[in-house]
């Protein structure tokens, strides 16, 4: 397991390698192989044993020639879709908002309770403890051009200035608005920071101590929604719920053009381009625009492909493509100056799509949703990864393998658990129904011949993986949610977590209880150690709501 472990640092290289003159042939052999890499350590196979790491290496026989010795053992001749996910987690709570930081190694995200959360790119896995400040829903969030700072604008009126290695807020809260924060950007040179809000006003301050610089910029009739500093410092942009962008001298406040104007509905995210050049709207219109920043001009028609609001836009670093991320779910490329989309939009969330950028590589995407997932996607592949595993007609609360791996028991809001093929991601018969409230926990037996499920019905269920009948009578739990099951390693019993503070075990033949506490032995004595597990005060049903985020 030592060289799983290793896979950021192979990222690394496989970085360091790519900036050197290889040869057209060689580069494209890296970017392929650090995309199998990435693969590994974001997809759905991070954290399993060896074996399955190897085995995605066939569907790469093709295009690198590292692998042909693998034609002795495998051949795949087609691919039965094309990848485009990378890989994706969960966040407890809505994401309202991303930014990666300026080399791509950290992703900050904005959340519906309140919380920033950081995450290392290269594992997927979280950076420390989260941001915690806000009194309400993190609506935007950006890195400092050194990416030592993070600035998070928020419903609680404020605007922070944190310190990315260790969370801590550095100095006092801004305040100054007088409703919701929708947007906040650093100045290129990190001394200035720039806020949008409902209140229909732009400020700017100075970063290190919160004073605000000169009058707030007052001109949009509505909210807001959306700033950006244009790449010298010397221009803001603007988009608001009134239609139009404006662009304003970032040191006087002043309007240096009309306001542009050509969006049917709000204006909901903005952004300049590289080369200072060009603008990039995305609306509640549905539509992306591109406009001429010096004279307001419309560049070609609206891209129109989205059947919802576009939430967020942003140029990749070359300025050659424009991300889109929208209310449909979807997340859709664009080139940059005529306006084609790049491809099928990339489908895999289930709710709106909040936030985009792209990683400075230009190949990477990073999205955030309402479904409390970020992705990450190849851009140049087509096809669309997607979820396979649907059914479910309510969140999914929890997830679990079956021993050998081939199959996938989960359990949702819907009331259901459902077994799935963890090949083809097609339903193993119906659903099995008998519970009458959310299922929040599944399981399998060690054997696989089980499953057992945990429901806000105050039972605990064991199903015939082949029938999907129950195979008893419900355990009954004391009138409390039962919020996590397991089977113990001999398949012998079973152990359940309720909300009324409780730990119990039970027979899992014949579903007698034993007693309702967890000790731990010592193992060579016998004798107890310490007193009984003892849980903590009830919580509330909302807990578990928020943190049910696992999809499939």
């Amino acid at each position: 397991m030592f060289l799983l472990e290793k896979l950021p640092l192979c990222l690394d290289i496989l970085e360091i390698t790519l900036k050197i003159q290889l040869g057209e042939k060689n580069e494209d052999m890296l970017r392929q192989i650090r995309e199998m890499v990435n693969m590994c350590a974001l997809g759905k196979i991070q954290g399993r044993t060896p074996h399955l790491y190897l085995s995605i290496a066939p569907f790469f026989l093709e295009e690198i020639p590292i692998f042909n010795g693998f034609h002795k053992l495998m051949k795949v001749k087609k691919a039965r879709k094309t990848l485009r996910q990378l890989g994706s987690w969960s966040t407890p709570s809505e994401i309202s908002c991303l930014s990666l930081s300026p080399d791509g190694s950290i992703l900050a995200t904005g959340l519906e309770n309140g919380n920033i959360m950081t995450w290392d790119t290269k594992t997927g896995l979280e950076k420390g403890d989260a941001f915690q400040g806000h009194t309400d829903r993190v609506t935007s969030v950006a890195f400092s051009p050194d990416g030592e700072k993070i600035v998070s604008g928020s419903w609680d009126k404020t605007v922070m200035v944190w310190n990315v290695r260790n969370g801590a807020p550095e100095g006092d809260p801004f305040q100054g608005h007088s409703h919701w924060i929708t947007s906040v950007a650093f100045s290129p040179d990190g001394e200035r920071v720039v806020s949008g809000s409902y209140d229909n006003t732009m400020r700017v301050w100075n970063a290190k101590t919160g004073a605000p610089e000169g009058d707030p910029s007052q001109g949009h009739s509505d909210a807001v929604s959306s700033v950006a500093f244009s790449p010298d410092g010397e221009r803001i942009v603007s988009g608001s719920d009134d239609r139009t962008v404006r662009v304003w001298n970032a040191r006087t406040g002043a309007p240096e053009v009309d306001p542009f104007q050509g969006h049917s509905s709000g204006v909901t995210s903005v952004a300049f381009s590289p080369d200072r050049e060009r603008i990039v709207s995305g609306s509640e219109d549905n539509t992306v625009r591109v406009w001429n920043a010096s004279t307001g001009a419309p560049e070609g028609d609206p891209f129109q492909g989205h059947s919802n609001w576009v939430n967020s836009v942003a140029f990749s670093l070359d300025g050659e493509r424009i991300v889109s991320g929208s209310y449909d779910n979807t997340v859709r490329v664009w080139n940059a100056r005529t306006g084609a989309p790049e491809g099928n939009p990339f489908q895999g969330h289930s709710n709106q799509v909040t936030s985009v950028a792209f990683f400075p590589d230009g190949e990477r995407i990073v999205s955030g949703s309402y479904d409390n997932t970020v992705r990450v996607w190849n851009v140049r592949t087509g096809g669309s990864e997607g979820d396979l595993f649907q059914g479910h007609r309510h969140q999914v609360n929890s997830v679990g393998f079956s021993p050998d791996g081939e199959r996938i028991v989960s359990g949702s809001f819907d009331r259901t658990v459902r077994v799935w093929n963890s090949r083809t991601g097609a339903p193993e018969g119906d659903p099995f129904q008998g519970h009458s409230d959310y299922v929040l926990s599944v399981a399998f037996s060690p054997d696989g011949e089980r499953i057992v499920s945990g429901s806000d019905d105050n039972t605990v269920r064991v199903w015939n993986v082949r029938t999907g009948g129950p195979g008893g009578d419900p355990l009954q739990v004391n009138s409390n949610v039962v919020t996590s099951v397991a089977f113990s390693p001999d398949g012998e019993r079973i152990v359940s977590g309720s909300g009324a503070n409780t730990v119990r075990v039970w027979n899992a033949r014949t579903g007698a209880p034993s007693d309702n506490t967890v000790r731990v032995w010592n193992a060579r004595t016998g004798a107890p150690e310490g007193d009984p597990f003892q849980g903590q005060s009830h919580f509330p049903r909302q807990w578990y709501s928020r943190w049910s985020s696992v999809r499939l």
